[in-house]
């Protein structure tokens, strides 16, 4: 799947208990602070002293509309780690502003952004010497380990919630830009309230260090509030991809040049074919291309796995770097051949 690309529906679904899944950026603006009750192991009133100095508001404004989110200072030159689509309002021509938590307002350009990843980073001026918030280790963090949020749900400013990880290794669609999706890969589930607004925000360990960014959180039917189950991006995958886009502007995935759709075994069955991902294009002289991969095949697996799901490969063009070799079993006219794909690359 290119970069970009779109992969399926719009909004995750839960099941008949929980509806859709929402990134968390809100529109309009406030300023307070708000501790929740501690319900983790942390001590939330300390870990919010030492945090929420390094943690941004964020307001964007542009043609594509106007909405605000959270951010960190991840450079003492003034470099803050945000998502995508906290300022993708004004990727063209629209203007963004940092709150800091002292209450000082400053511009803010947009250095770099990754659609794909939902990932982006801004600069400022510094207008006095900035706190830095301390990094942390996604790969350190276990199921269960008390975690602590900060950002600005609702445009709430210095707003801290608490709670654990309940969960990792998860894979969530969020919606990107222009109707396209976004893809958090091993992404870590936590019940700390995640609501619009914590988008690009910190979800930080009991000593204060990040682990994950604030990305996206569900609902369920009727409500906009937090239900619990929220999703933050692996602080370790996204510590990468900031140093990318600071030091280039841009970020390079892999990619496989190639366009599928997914055929659920049920229509497999009455359409006589094989289960798997039906392949609609290629990229002429691209990586599946070159691989001999055809309009009309389907791949059964990909990396030894049965092929259910576009993520698969997606997940893959985000976690891969071009030039590694991902093996696919392809389906054509009832027979089975085994191809090895070369990732190419390709440029948000």
């Amino acid at each position: 799947m290119e970069p970009g690309e779109r992969s399926g529906p719009r909004w995750l679904r839960w099941g008949a208990a929980v509806g859709a899944l929402v990134l968390a950026a809100a529109v309009g603006a406030a300023t307070a602070l708000w501790l929740s009750p501690s319900v983790s192991a942390c001590r939330v009133d300390a870990v919010a002293d030492a945090v929420l100095p390094s943690v941004v508001t964020i307001s964007a404004a542009g043609r594509g509309g106007s909405g605000t989110g959270s951010g960190e200072v991840v450079r003492a030159d003034g470099h803050i780690l945000t998502n995508n689509h906290v300022i993708s309002p004004a990727a063209n021509g629209g203007t963004v502003q940092v709150l800091f938590s002292d209450g000082e307002a400053v511009p803010a350009t947009i250095v770099g952004r990754d659609p794909l990843t939902d990932l982006a980073v801004l600069r400022v001026v510094p207008p006095r010497p900035l706190a830095v918030i301390e990094f942390g280790s996604s790969a350190g963090v276990g199921v269960g380990d008390p975690v602590v949020a900060l950002g600005a749900p609702l445009g709430l400013s210095g707003t801290v919630t608490s709670g654990i990880v309940s969960a990792q290794d998860r894979t969530v669609q969020v919606p990107g830009d222009g109707g396209r999706s976004a893809l958090l890969v091993s992404a870590l589930q936590t019940d700390a309230a995640i609501n619009p607004g914590n988008s690009g925000g910190a979800l930080v360990d009991c000593d204060g260090r990040i682990v994950g960014v604030p990305t996206a959180g569900a609902t369920a039917p009727g409500s906009t509030g937090s239900v619990g189950l929220g999703f933050a991006i692996p602080f370790d995958f996204a510590r990468t991809i900031a140093d990318e886009i600071i030091a280039t502007g841009r970020v390079t995935h892999a990619t496989f040049g190639i366009q599928v759709t997914p055929i659920p075994p049920s229509a497999a069955d009455q359409a006589g074919v094989a289960a798997g991902l039906f392949v609609a294009a290629t990229t002429p002289n691209g990586p599946s291309d070159r691989a001999g991969i055809r309009p009309g095949d389907v791949i059964t697996a990909v990396d030894g796995a049965p092929a259910q799901s576009v993520d698969q490969l997606s997940s893959l063009t985000i976690t891969r770097s071009p030039g590694e070799a991902v093996g696919l079993a392809v389906e054509r006219d009832g027979s089975q051949r085994n191809a090895d794909v070369v990732l190419g690359a390709a440029t948000s």
